[in-house]
Formats: C-alpha cells, structure tokens, sequence
C-alpha cells in the first residue's frame, strides 16, 4: 500500500508543528471534566507508587556502570507488594490504572511529513533527541527524558508506519497483553533501504559509536523500521559485517514468534537512532569504522602482512554505471601501475565476491578504482589515509543532487583521501528532456566512457602521493593508517 503522506498530514491538520502540542485537545470530548479528573486521578496514584518503590537504577546505566539489578528483577520487587488475594483493593486499583495509562501515538507521524529529514523527525515526534557530544543523536529508555518509564511498541505493519504506535510505559505496570523483551534493544529507523548497503550502512554506524563508548555492551536484538515500517532483514553484506563488530549473529526482531498481534512489546532497555550519523563527530565517526574494518578482517581471519608496498584495485561493474570498455580501462591503469615496481594491480567484480572476499581484498588496497556505486561502500574496508578515484556517467552532475557525493562524505567519515572524480561528457541524450525525473532515471542506468590521457594523468598522479606517502613513512617509522588492536574484543 502506497501513502500519500502529504495528502495524509493535510487531512490531518498538522501543517504547523505547534499542532503536537494541541493534539490532545483538537477533539472538545477528550478535554471535558471527567478526563481532567481521571488524569488527576492517575497523576496521585503514580507519585503514591512511585514513593513506596526503590529508586530506579537507570542513571547507573545513563553513566557508564553496570545497574545493580535487571530491570525484570525489579518488575517482580516493584509489582510483588500489589499481588494480593483480597488484599488491598484501592492499592490494586491505582496499580491497574498505572497499567492502563499507556498512550499510544503514530511511530510515523504525518504532521512532519515535508521535513521528515529535517530537525526534528517524524518518528517517535514526541520526543527529542539526547544530544551527547560527540555521538549520534539518539533516544533511550528508560532515562531521565522517559520518567523512568520503558518504551512499548505495537508496531508489526511492513506497509503504512502510521498504523505503528509507540508509548511509553512504567516498570513494573506494564499493559496486561505486552510481550516483554529483556536485555538491550537498538532500534533504528531509516528513510532508505536496508537492503542499499551505503544507507544501511550509515543507519548502523552510529550505533558501533555508542557499543563503543558503553562498555563494548552488544544488543540482544535489533529493530529496523524504513519509514515507521516494520523490516525483518537487511543486505546480507550488512548482516555479516555487524555480526563481526558485535561478536554475535545479527537477531533482527520484527515482533512474530511469539507476541501477542493485539499487545505491544516493551524493552527493558532501548536505544533508538533515527537521524543515521547526525551528530556524530569527526573523531568518533573513524573510531566507529576503524571498530568495524578491524573486526571484520578478525572475523574473516584476514592478515595483512603478505600485502603490496602499493596495491591498487579496480572494483568493476556490470550493467548500469559500468564501463563502456573493461579492457581499454583497464590497461590504461595496467600501465600506470607497471611504471611502479612496488605497484600491484588487481582487477575484480564486486558481484562475484563473497564478503569475506571483499574485506580481504580492500585490507590489501591503497587506492581503489570504482564507478559511483554500492560497492564503493566497501572502501572504509581499506587502511585510513588510502585513495578512492570515482567516475560518473553524463547527466549526473545536473540532475543527481546531493546523493552524487555521498562517497566524498563517506571517505571524509571513514578517514580515506577521495582523489576527485570524472565524469563522462559524452552519452546518449535523453528522449524526454522536459522530465528531469525521467531523465535522471536514463542517465542513473547509463555507462561510462574513458579518456585515456586524462585517465592516465591522473591515476600516475594519485600512484605518485601514494608511494611518497608511503616512503615518508617508513623513513620515519610511523604508521598513520588504521590501528592494529580493535577496540572492542
């Protein structure tokens, strides 16, 4: 089912984002005294509980030691005294009404829906970001932000992420028909495809920074929503890969086995990302990739030490965004790399390599030669400080916009060198030049030419830096590339 999201949000009437904060009050039934009392009601009987029981250990979490106990032991100490027969029948009745205060809102909430990339997101609208210097933006609970409470999900439908809900809930007071999950949940959502390796990737990434920074804790479960949509997978390179960096299989929780379809599931603990590596610094986003790029060759028992003094790979494609001529292209670069006698060159397909393949290909690359594409994703793989060299079909510079650059980002994040890129002036023209869509989608399936002396100029160019760089090195017996040890065992 397809959504017309702002056709949806102008139904709504939530053009303006101070229309959240009206929302409880647009319908004149849903403020009439008997709610105000009830709430009043409900309001009391949480700060009677909230005095009889111990004090929650979540700050002991918020500041990097280990709770004094599990968040399920606490449910049974903080629910223990209300489970009576026959006992106290107001106590009881306070305790119900905790259970039942649960309100539920939209995980896709249309009145962001023409900024949905912007600020502030449309999922989980309620809440704001917790901004921790240095790291991605995030959400976690229970924390100070939650009262203490626990985050509480009904959201199962893979189609339409208005009809997902989220609410948070108290320890201990839990809706009657919630499926508890115990242990640490990340839950990511991501406004492309887990199945695109590069948008995937970076809905990931922040989420290593946090592992990083907490102790090396793993998730026991992962959440992915695109959109507020629930996904039960992602690209089988990303499975692997976070299956290396966090020491275990990647469980990827989409609420079936065993829930109740009409509950919700609650998490004992949850840490949500939703702006993929906004907020991330400089600093943390190389730590975060060193962390993957050096698991990943532990988990594939990659070693380093029989690898070129310079080795250049070209990572080809087939089909859209391939070269026009393998052959002349790639002895173009044959001959760039011959004038080096360290220089090894090494030719592949990214589609005929296995992961483990890939990892162990690009630990041996200092400069990698690919058109824009998602096997250049796989260039953090590489030490720090090597060279990415990226060529284009015609159209693109016009009609591609910001996602034409995301590999300059991504060497930028992961700390490599991006030489530049070429991009091919010649092609087929468009048959529908009024229609940049239509057009950007001819162009985006296009192949891509060459130009032996440029080509030639640049690669001996980048060949150049790379074997000085390399030299000053060794002179002076330092090593700026990736660090040996990974930070998380």
């Amino acid at each position: 089912m397809v959504v017309d999201e702002a056709a949806a949000a102008s139904s709504t009437g939530c053009s303006q984002p101070e229309d959240r904060r009206r929302r409880t009050c647009l319908n004149t039934s849903s403020c009439s005294p008997r709610i105000f009392f009830l709430t009043i009601l409900v309001l009391c009987s949480v700060l009677f509980i909230l005095h009889l029981v111990p004090q929650p250990d979540f700050l002991d979490r918020a500041s990097g030691t280990e709770p004094r106990t599990t968040l399920a032991e606490r449910f049974g100490r903080i629910v223990g005294p209300f489970k009576s027969d026959g006992g106290d029948a107001e106590i009881e009745s306070m305790a119900e009404k905790l259970r039942m205060s649960i309100t539920y809102h939209p995980l896709k909430d249309l009145c962001y829906a023409s900024s949905a990339l912007e600020g502030h997101t449309w999922f989980m609208s309620t809440f704001n970001d917790t901004n921790v210097e240095g790291e991605g933006q995030q959400l976690r609970f229970p924390s100070e932000a939650s009262q203490g409470r626990v985050l509480c999900i009904k959201g199962r439908d893979p189609y339409n992420g208005t009809r997902n809900h989220y609410g948070v809930a108290w320890p201990g007071f839990l809706p009657r028909n919630a499926t508890f999950r115990e242990g640490l949940t990340f839950i990511t959502n991501n406004h492309y495809s887990y199945d695109n390796i590069w948008h995937g990737l970076s809905a990931m990434v922040p989420f290593v920074g946090w592992h990083e920074k907490n102790g090396c804790r793993r998730p026991a479960r992962w959440v992915l929503y695109h959109k507020g949509e629930i996904r039960n997978h992602a690209a089988p390179w990303l499975e692997l890969l976070f299956s290396a960096t966090f020491g275990g299989p990647l469980t990827i929780d989409a609420f079936v086995d065993g829930v109740n379809n009409e509950g919700p599931v609650c998490f004992e603990e949850a840490v949500v990302m939703r702006h993929n590596e906004v907020g991330m610094s400089s600093q943390r986003r190389m730590e975060a990739y060193d962390l993957i790029r050096c698991q990943a060759r532990r988990y594939c028992n990659v070693s380093v030490e029989d690898r070129p003094v310079v080795g250049m790979t070209m990572l080809l494609r087939t089909g859209a965004r391939s070269f026009k001529d393998d052959v002349s292209v790639i002895e173009i670069f044959r001959k760039e790399c011959a004038k080096f006698k360290d220089c090894q060159l090494t030719v592949a397909y990214a589609r005929n390599l296995s992961v483990c393949e890939q990892v162990e290909l690009l630990s041996k690359t200092d400069i990698l030669v690919s058109p824009h594409g998602a096997q250049l994703t796989n260039m953090f793989l590489m030490d720090r400080n090597s060279s990415v060299m990226e060529f284009f079909p015609m159209g693109w510079l016009k009609l591609a916009g910001y996602g034409q650059y995301v590999y300059h980002l991504m060497a930028s994040w992961s700390g490599m060198r991006h030489q530049g890129v070429w991009r091919d002036p010649d092609g087929d023209p468009c048959p529908h030049p009024e229609d940049n869509r239509q057009c950007f989608g001819f162009y985006k399936s296009g192949r891509i030419g060459h130009n032996q002396t440029y080509f030639s100029e640049w690669a001996g160019k980048v060949l150049n830096e790379v074997v000085s760089m390399k030299a000053a090195d060794a002179i002076s017996k330092t090593n700026a590339s990736s660090p040996v040890a990974c930070s998380c065992g």
